[in-house]
């Protein structure tokens, strides 16, 4: 079936559910057909459906209800029709920005752009259209929502409710990768002055941003099951922190993952000093559904969960996500909008047809067999080395090598960068900078390299 064809149908069903429901045939509240009942009664894919009830949520005729489905929305007048006032006065900026975004208004002349029509035949549309081939969905040239492709936003709540995190697509924001949705959220929660945990050792770009948001940053001890709860609780009474940025699973340096008594834990402590939660899942879809997560355990109430695509897919393609409670995600969506308008549709188009074709599941069962592959050498290499691991692996990129007390990691990374060699040195990972814990980061993709093994064996050595 053509691209035509396709979107006539998928056009088709949305039309006659609209017009059932002026019609009063479909009554407010009403519980729409499960997406499974619904392709079967419209001879679609379920895939379809999605994009059906999804469109409809956009044009207000349905709402959903995370682990419940779809409804008709309650009476009342349609946005074409009705839009909000500020909106009509476009005095709001934000409001003018999600207006160009998401298209309530049928006459155009405030818009930012030209019509799709002008470029919809330009050189960059026949190559999109050459790439994916026959069968796709019509490229789109506007901005599109805010929140980011409505059909991947749907099946990343599908994917997350493998983790039992349960959302709407309203909850997930479409983002460039987890960077971009850590600056969203710094933004949103923080201002200058401010304290915040993470991680110690921890991800040390995320260092790099509070401090450009004049941030202060106090350091939570990492232990091989996760953080050190005692410190934590230590380290609230000291600074009385806005939030703490964690990341749960194959945690970036140490490799470790948070263990359910300790996940647990830190929810109560959280509760208890009203603090928010930042959990970065980067490597989620490489790793086992069934490990702890924090988003799992609290369903979005204090944490704010990330995750993203470049570390499965490319490093190149930008493509990541937050899923948050229904308030903080449209407050980062108006931050997304301010500040870099809107992210980008094509790349998010490419990823949901990777997962809609089965592709990127396939793309993944290799991933993981690769990475158990490479972890069981790097490890029998460290072990060869007599360098001890902190963390058991448990699916990520990443392991910590600790080094003998006293050994200075920055200047064995100097000496390795003269011999061609580049080593992530444990002491850049800790905040303060403070080798509590000589080691270094060992990517298992080069823990088999003969050269580097022959470098530590004569250094350490020595």
């Amino acid at each position: 079936m053509d691209d035509g064809a396709d979107v006539s149908r998928t056009d088709r069903i949305i039309a006659r559910i609209a017009r059932a429901i002026e019609a009063g045939q479909l009554q407010p509240g009403r519980r729409m057909p499960s997406l499974r009942a619904a392709a079967l009664e419209y001879a679609v894919s379920k895939n379809t459906m999605v994009e059906v009830y999804d469109r409809l949520v956009a044009l207000g005729r349905l709402e959903a209800r995370p682990g419940s489905g779809f409804y008709v929305r309650a009476a009342g007048r349609n946005a074409i029709e009705a839009p909000p006032a500020h909106m009509m006065e476009a005095i709001d900026i934000v409001s003018l920005l999600r207006e160009q975004l998401r298209q309530t208004h049928p006459v155009r002349v405030g818009d930012g752009r030209p019509p799709a029509s002008w470029t919809e035949d330009s050189e960059l549309g026949r190559h999109l259209r050459l790439k994916t081939g026959k069968g796709e969905r019509p490229i789109e040239h506007g901005y599109g929502d805010p929140l980011g492709y409505g059909p991947l936003r749907s099946q990343i709540g599908l994917m997350l409710a493998e983790r039992s995190i349960h959302v709407s697509p309203e909850q997930v924001l479409l983002t460039f990768g987890i960077n971009h949705g850590l600056d969203l959220i710094i933004r949103h929660l923080l201002q200058p002055g401010d304290t915040v945990l993470v991680d110690s050792p921890g991800y040390y770009p995320l260092f790099g941003k509070l401090k450009l948001a004049r941030v202060e940053i106090v350091g939570v001890k990492r232990l091989a099951d996760g953080p050190d709860l005692d410190h934590l609780s230590l380290q609230i009474a000291r600074h009385a922190p806005k939030a703490f940025f964690t990341q749960s699973a194959a945690h970036n340096p140490t490799g470790g993952s948070m263990s359910l008594p300790v996940a647990h834990r830190l929810l109560q402590i959280a509760a208890k000093h009203d603090l928010t939660i930042v959990e970065d899942d980067v490597f989620a879809d490489a790793l086992p559904a069934s490990l702890p997560r924090l988003a799992a355990l609290d369903q979005l109430e204090r944490v704010i969960y990330l995750g993203t695509f470049s570390k499965t897919l490319s490093a190149s393609l930008r493509v990541g996500y937050v899923a948050a409670s229904p308030s903080i995600c449209r407050s980062l969506t108006d931050m997304k909008m301010l500040t870099v308008v809107n992210s980008s549709g094509y790349l998010e188009r490419m990823v949901s047809e990777l997962i809609a074709s089965g592709q990127y599941r396939h793309h993944l069962k290799r991933l993981r067999e690769r990475i158990e592959r490479a972890t069981a050498r790097t490890l029998q290499n460290l072990d060869r080395l007599g360098l001890p691991v902190f963390a058991a692996p448990t699916g990520g990129y990443y392991l910590w090598a600790d080094f003998e007390p006293g050994l200075d990691d920055l200047e064995l990374a100097r000496l390795a960068s003269e011999q061609g060699i580049f080593i992530a040195p444990g002491t850049v990972f800790f905040p303060d900078r403070q080798q509590t814990r000589p080691g270094m980061r060992v990517n298992i993709a080069y823990g088999d390299d003969t050269r580097l093994i022959a470098f530590l064996q004569s250094t350490l050595a020595g």
